[in-house]
């Protein structure tokens, strides 16, 4: 009856052994099997770099915008027909350019170091880059211009039929 006993003892003892063996087990593949949840990454945020941003210079103060064709836009400021340099706001940067002696009566204002080439004529203005040869804008003109009046170019303004009128009836008496 012993041996019957420790028989009966063993097997109990061995069956509850491995049924903590599976329960072990199995809560060893849930919490292995289980997704956990990703490590968080740490987001840096940076400074803003003045020197990488794209620098916008504002556009002058009392200057004429131009409107040209395929949506492209300038503003000028100056005299076109005394100022010996004008400022153009093109591509969010102001130009300085300075007056070019023409011998076909067209104001032309370009600057070498820059590339950027202003050529007005009486009924448009154009703007070239030398850099790569290419026109940046064509049949660009100004509201008034829209309506029918003459670019201000320094040809207009020494024309005779611009000059004022007490100086042409003067001019006509001697």
């Amino acid at each position: 009856m012993k041996k019957l006993l420790i028989a009966a003892l063993i097997g109990t003892l061995s069956s509850t052994l491995m049924l903590a063996a599976t329960d072990a087990a199995a809560q060893d593949t849930s919490t292995t099997t289980a997704k956990k949840p990703a490590p968080k990454h740490r987001i840096i945020k940076r400074k803003a770099n003045p020197a990488k941003e794209a620098k916008m210079d504002p556009i002058p103060d009392g200057s004429e915008h131009w409107t040209c064709a395929e949506g492209a836009q300038f503003d000028l400021k100056g005299d076109m027909a005394r100022d010996q340099i004008v400022t153009v706001h093109w591509a969010n940067k102001n130009y300085n350019l300075p007056r070019q002696a023409t011998t076909t009566g067209a104001d032309r204002f370009h600057d070498a170091a820059t590339g950027l080439d202003l050529v007005v004529i009486p009924t448009k203005a154009m703007l070239f880059s030398d850099k790569d040869s290419s026109r940046l804008a064509d049949e660009c003109k100004t509201v008034a211009m829209q309506q029918g009046a003459m670019a201000p170019t320094q040809a207009q303004a020494l024309s005779p039929a611009n000059r004022a009128p007490a100086a042409a009836s003067g001019a006509a008496g001697q």
